[in-house]
């Protein structure tokens, strides 16, 4: 039991006891057997404490109804059809996912605000013999922990930022790092959006902003805050996301690794990387339509004949031409972050990505400020 964990009785004479615990670090997480969240569906769904496994003693449904019944009928009848519902749901997880649990089973329960739903679920999890322990304040204490640590922390983050125009292959040479051992941090991923106009993934929506700074804070305490973290050059909105002020400020100052390619390169890996917008055509117009640069009605009537005649690569690059790469130099022009290297691929297959990856990867784990001044050759 943890130092500010403090035991609670869950019943009468000789009854189990239930450990209380508001220490929300990955630490004293990692403790217990399993997280178990026993809010509604649907809260879950908006965000959670990362690991943790949703056992609702209250559907999204009943919830509602009792919430009803408690404000037009009676707090007592609310309590009482409340009560059966949790009764119910909570036997059902034990003949359920909990069934194969054995006798030493340390489980972390949670709802909102560590009140009766968490107590309800414990108080029975601990008459079966577990040890079970409650999160004070529940998950309004672990969402107070990850707001104080991402908006009024300060960072201590060695990053390295990979910069270079849309379509250089960015996010595929984070990957090729993360194998090469060398640590990095998938901003897109965690926010489930490619970054750009059209980075919306068909059939995944982007997670909430709560679940999207829970994923955030997760990795970084995955990361070795010591040693170099490389992250793509983002800009502070990712989709709808916004990143979070510890990181954003950090990246502010991070020294970066451009990559550059040819345009052509650049639009035939677009055309193969969003290949699901390019096969859905309505999906394709409703991201043209919302550029920033509204397109004059001849030229949205050219791309609309490039998109008939499946001339994809042309389309991606009269969409650089006008829009990404403009952006991009004029970002440049104001750039103060200090350049490690620039890196010139003269093509963005996979033999010249792995060889960008490896030139990386050797600047990262040397002296990248030396070999950032001595400038090395083109990879050819």
């Amino acid at each position: 039991m943890a130092q500010d964990e403090t035991p609670v009785a869950s019943g009468g004479q000789g009854a189990a006891t239930i450990g209380v615990t508001s220490d929300v670090t990955a630490a004293q997480l990692a403790r217990f057997d399993t997280i178990i969240d026993v809010r509604s569906p649907g809260e879950f769904a908006e965000d959670h404490v990362p690991g943790a496994i949703n056992l609702p003693v209250l559907t999204d449904a009943e919830r509602a109804e009792v919430g009803t019944i408690y404000v037009q009928q009676s707090r007592f009848l609310a309590r009482r059809i409340g009560a059966a519902h949790v009764a119910r749901n909570i036997a059902r997880h034990l003949e359920g996912v909990l069934a194969d649990r054995t006798g030493d089973f340390a489980p972390l329960v949670y709802c909102w605000r560590g009140g009766q739903r968490s107590t309800a679920m414990a108080t029975i999890l601990s008459q079966v013999g577990w040890r079970t322990t409650l999160l004070a304040g529940g998950y309004r204490t672990y969402r107070r922990a990850v707001q104080a640590r991402l908006y009024d922390g300060a960072a201590a983050l060695n990053l390295i930022l990979l910069d270079g125009p849309t379509g250089s292959a960015k996010t595929e040479i984070l990957g090729l790092l993360a194998r090469r051992g060398i640590q990095v941090l998938d901003l897109e991923a965690l926010a489930g959006h490619r970054g750009s106009l059209f980075g919306a993934i068909a059939g995944q929506p982007q997670p909430s902003q709560k679940m999207f700074e829970s994923r955030l804070l997760a990795a970084l305490d995955g990361l070795d805050p010591t040693r170099p973290i490389v992250v793509e050059a983002e800009s502070s909105k990712i989709g709808d996301r916004m990143t979070p002020p510890l990181l954003w400020k950090a990246m502010a100052a991070a020294p970066r690794i451009e990559i550059a390619a040819p345009p052509v390169a650049r639009a035939d890996y677009l055309v193969a990387a969003y290949g699901d917008i390019v096969a859905d055509r309505p999906r394709l117009e409703d991201a043209l339509s919302r550029l920033p640069v509204h397109p004059s009605a001849k030229r949205l009537a050219g791309w609309r004949f490039m998109i008939e005649a499946g001339a994809f690569a042309d389309l991606a690059l009269a969409l650089m031409e006008l829009h990404y790469d403009p952006a991009y130099a004029r970002s440049a022009r104001k750039e103060t972050r200090p350049r490690i290297d620039l890196i010139e691929l003269p093509s963005l297959d996979a033999p010249t990505l792995s060889a960008a990856a490896d030139r990386i990867a050797g600047l990262i784990g040397g002296n990248a400020e030396q070999l950032g001044r001595d400038r090395l050759p083109p990879i050819t």
